[in-house]
């Protein structure tokens, strides 16, 4: 069992990196993905298949503006799965937010050109239908809540702001408790410096749309500040107002959380509120309130806000007493941890919380050239993606920051309780060049769906050359990223 420490401030911060698990299993980069044993994969849904009704058909070979604003975009990011509407037929259903951050031009199109525009409308976010006939998930094709975010969707300003241009670079999000869905623009800097007329103002922003409601005007909160957030999750107060946590993604990079001044279910709650920066000492976290005007993470820093590391994803209990922060490195150890956070009297709006660390990394061993790929232990290392599943475990996708490591991007079960708690269970493996493109659990089902992001990736790869061409095979067509279903039994 894995012995829990307390996390102190700085590089002290960590205990000593530990050893493998007992009888950890072997694993080694392939070409196909990997399930475990017991676990039933579903293929769902991949880059250029049909989201909008009326989107055409597939063709790489041609990329199209119009084709590619209604099509499933190039990168892939879970970030949330929540239940349907209720509909009296017994048929399992969801509707998923799936993230479209980045776009790799010599990846994405046959020359390995950049065509921004096109780009543009390759990334942004999906939200998909699915339904499970005949013991198979499979997306709704034409289900109602189909919908398609883009560099050239119109949204508008939270407060009194007006109109604004697109969703850009979603690399997180969380369905909220009062029903909305909040969308964090993580890599929305960098589509601004790529795309012509996209001021910088118009990206970085959580973005806050009605995911049941295909016509609803997705909201960029301003209140939230312009982070560029890499992850969000949403709670209730035990008073009843909006709680937002932030991950920010960068390096050094902060803990934020937003509480609104009024109700969560007022209109518009996240258009007032306070911004808080988390500091950490002692095993414990302490939330600063920053002022509104201020710029945040110079305030934020001048107040003694610190951190952990490089946050890159968070998860939240259902009744928000906990939080959970994926750290893709932190001091002296670059594999990344993850670390847990007990609210004071379990309410996500107190000011402090306790802090321990869950999970550590370990750093895994670098391919031998010229060798066939070798076995190596299944241990999470840059974890980047989290998420509770309704068994009260930790699901942990891994996405390493270089593509010559020995050990593939995997999906992880994290028990939180008992004599296995912190210790990593191999779940799911990627297929060479890919990165776990995020996760989240199915409600109501014992399904889990996690992305497969830019299979085939990787130093020297390119479109007619990748290093794999998951998942059909098929000489002569790009790899192509998207989701799979993951069932127990």
């Amino acid at each position: 069992m894995i012995r829990r420490r307390a996390l102190l401030a700085g590089a002290a911060a960590f205990p000593a990196t530990r050893a493998f698990a007992q009888g950890a299993p072997g694993i080694a980069q392939r070409v196909d993905d990997a399930p475990s044993a017991g676990i039933r994969r579903d293929l769902l849904i991949q880059w250029g298949d049909r989201v909008a009704f009326d989107a055409p058909a597939f063709a790489p070979l041609s990329p199209n503006l119009a084709a590619a604003e209604g099509q499933f975009g190039w990168d892939t990011r879970v970030v949330a799965a929540m239940a349907s509407p209720r509909v009296e037929d017994g048929i399992p259903r969801a509707v998923l937010a799936v993230g479209h951050p980045t776009l790799d031009p010599a990846m994405a199109f046959p020359d390995g050109r950049d065509r921004p525009e096109i780009a543009g409308a390759m990334q942004g976010a999906s939200l998909i239908n699915i339904q499970r006939r005949g013991g198979v998930w499979m997306v709704t094709d034409g289900g109602f809540q189909m919908r398609r975010l883009h560099a050239r969707t119109l949204c508008r300003m939270g407060g009194a702001g007006g109109p604004a241009r697109g969703v850009f670079g979603v690399t997180g999000g969380a369905a909220t408790p009062w029903g909305s869905l909040l969308l964090s623009e993580g890599e929305g800097a960098a589509w601004a410096r790529r795309l012509p007329g996209v001021a910088s103002s118009e990206v970085g922003h959580v973005v806050e749309l009605d995911p049941f409601e295909p016509q609803s005007v997705p909201v960029k909160r301003s209140a939230l500040g312009r982070l560029g957030a890499r992850d969000v999750v949403a709670a209730l107060a035990a008073d009843g107002r909006a709680v937002v946590f932030m991950a920010d993604g960068r390096e050094g990079g902060l803990l934020w959380r937003f509480v609104s001044d009024g109700p969560a279910a007022e209109p518009n709650a996240l258009d007032q509120g306070t911004l808080y920066a988390a500091r950490f000492e002692a095993g414990t976290l302490r939330w600063i309130a920053l002022p509104a005007d201020a710029e945040p993470y110079g305030a934020a820093v001048a107040r003694g806000a610190n951190s952990l590391g490089r946050p890159m994803a968070l998860a939240l209990e259902p009744n928000g007493a906990r939080l959970w922060l994926a750290l893709r490195e932190i001091p002296r150890n670059s594999a990344g941890a993850v670390v847990e956070m007990l609210f004071a009297a379990r309410d996500p709006a107190g000011d402090t919380a306790i802090v321990e660390n869950l999970m550590e990394g370990r750093v895994p061993p670098r391919p031998r050239p010229g060798r066939e790929p070798a076995m190596v232990p299944a241990w999470p290392v840059a974890p980047s993606s989290l998420a509770h599943d309704v068994a009260g475990n930790l699901l942990v996708g891994t996405a390493q920051p270089l593509r010559d490591s020995a050990l593939p991007d995997a999906l992880y079960v994290l028990p939180l309780d008992g004599a296995a708690r912190g210790e990593p269970r191999l779940t799911y493996a990627v297929p060479m060049g890919a990165a776990l493109g995020g996760v989240a659990a199915v409600p109501g089902a014992a399904t889990w769906v996690t992305g497969v992001a830019h299979p085939g990736a990787g130093l020297g790869a390119s479109f007619t050359a990748p290093r794999s061409r998951w998942p059909h095979f098929r000489e002569g067509e790009p790899p192509r990223g998207g989701l799979v279903a993951l069932s127990r039994g």
